[in-house]
């Protein structure tokens, strides 16, 4: 074997390239030496035309070759709220909806489409894919996180331009939203389909109904509701609402109590450790929680709602919509507030350190004559229901 070396090979003219010592071409830019690999000048020479604006810039280049792609792109995004996630900066609700709306954006670009690559049509496209699956709501608030996605990139350095979107990628207006909400129904449950459904519903459901009943909760607050938000002694609960993380304490009724009593003493037993602080537990171990393709408690209430012919646009969620309509028949907003875990841009939410739990529970039980009122009775006055054993 000859241990003669291979010549040092010349510096093509013009080229912004050298051999370095080292066997790599190399060219010094900002103070220092940065190499562009051990191949052919022409190899090197296209690793740093697609290298040099980052580096003229101070920025670190890009690892991929071909440019930021949909894929990496949906990676770091999620990377980076994941971390704000685990923080307690985000709620895992708004964490859940980014995975899903990445996915979204996964299955109708393609994973390796280049970001640079897509165009106002495209968005346009995606809208109109929206628009045939879901509602005028969901549609607007989809592309909204969808903005959030692309609008990462550039804030983040990843692209060097904002993502033109286009005319065809708007959200829709509040005027239609209104016009489509009119045509839908109104969205609340009547007092006795929700008793028809408390009655009919089984565990958990029939709990899950009595605390949306009652507080207002929402899908992702039932399945998220851990154990030690609850005193069932006192008969309390002091929940800050996931989506917010705006502090909520609700007077539980009798009867709430009673249900998740009765919950308690047939609710199994959780496979994974994380879930044990949970009050809701599915047959199979698992969470409640909304993670991918939908939220448990809206299909089987979907199943209940069905069996009883209750239709219209509605769902579990509407029972909080029923809940706000009747409270505010209160006349506390405050208090009604309180319990909905809403916020507000009142200053005197800045300076109003408490309400009085009698405030909270006159809301409560105002809801409550509503919901048990005798069907052939006048106004609102309550049945006479047994007041619960609370232990």
């Amino acid at each position: 074997m000859s241990n003669v070396k291979a010549p040092k090979p010349e510096r093509p003219p013009g080229s912004p390239l050298f051999f370095h010592a080292t066997g790599r071409w190399a060219k010094k830019i900002r103070g220092r030496f940065v190499y562009f690999g051990r191949g052919s000048h022409e190899q090197a020479l296209v690793e740093y035309e697609r290298q040099k604006n980052d580096l003229l810039c101070g920025r670190v280049p890009s690892d991929e070759p071909e440019g930021l792609t949909v894929l990496s792109l949906c990676e770091k995004f999620l990377a980076t709220k994941k971390h704000f996630r685990d923080n307690g900066e985000l709620s895992p609700h708004t964490f859940s909806d980014y995975v899903q709306v990445c996915q979204f954006l996964l299955k109708a670009f393609g994973r390796q489409r280049p970001v640079s690559d897509l165009k106002p049509v495209d968005f346009e496209n995606l809208r109109k894919r929206m628009a045939k699956r879901w509602g005028l709501v969901r549609v607007g608030n989809t592309i909204n996180k969808v903005r959030i996605v692309f609008n990462y990139a550039f804030k983040n350095g990843l692209v060097d331009n904002p993502m033109i979107y286009g005319e065809g990628f708007r959200r829709p207006s509040k005027k239609v939203i209104r016009k489509h909400r009119r045509e839908q129904g109104p969205k609340m449950f009547e007092a006795h389909e929700l008793r028809a459904m408390i009655d009919k519903a089984k565990q958990p459901l029939k709990t899950m109904l009595f605390l949306a009943a009652n507080g207002g909760l929402g899908n992702s607050d039932v399945g998220n509701l851990p154990l030690s938000a609850l005193n069932l002694k006192t008969g309390w609960l002091d929940y800050p609402r996931p989506k917010t993380g705006i502090d909520r304490r609700i007077p539980l009724w009798p009867e709430t109590i009673q249900a998740i009593q009765d919950w308690l003493v047939v609710r199994p037993e959780p496979v994974k450790e994380e879930h044990k602080g949970l009050l809701f537990i599915t047959g199979a171990g698992d969470t409640w929680a909304k993670l991918t393709g939908g939220s448990p408690v809206s299909k089987v209430m979907i199943r209940l709602m069905r069996s009883l012919g209750l239709n219209g646009h509605r769902n579990f969620y509407s029972v909080r919509h029923g809940f706000q309509t009747v409270a505010d028949e209160s006349g506390d907003f405050i208090a009604v507030r309180k319990i909905m875990g809403h916020s507000s841009n009142d200053i005197a939410d800045a300076y109003r350190e408490r309400i009085s739990d009698s405030r909270l529970s006159k809301v409560t039980e105002h809801v409550r004559a509503w919901l048990f009122a005798e069907p052939e009775g006048e106004g609102h006055e309550p049945a006479v229901l047994p007041m619960a054993k609370v232990v």
